[in-house]
């Protein structure tokens, strides 16, 4: 393996900002972000779909309203009267 052409492979506290559960792995990415954790800085990586909040693992649908683009889905295509 060639020296110094590879990202810095450190420790990361990833964060699932859905349903806050946190974890510490290795990754190669990035933050501004640190917490300290066992006595050691390492950045934070917030998620919004991990394996703990995404509907397909856990059985339950959840809706993300971004600017009340739900709300004007349903005006617009839901049930006639």
């Amino acid at each position: 393996m060639k020296a110094e052409i590879h990202p810095d492979y450190h420790k990361v506290l990833f964060v699932d900002v859905s349903t806050g559960k946190e974890w510490l792995s290795r990754s190669t990415m990035q933050s501004k972000e640190s917490r300290e954790v066992d006595g050691e800085q390492v950045p934070v990586i917030r998620l919004e779909v991990t394996s703990y909040s995404h509907p397909l693992w856990t059985g339950h649908t959840r809706e993300i309203d971004a600017d009340g683009n739900i709300d004007r889905y349903r005006r617009r295509y839901g049930k006639k009267k």
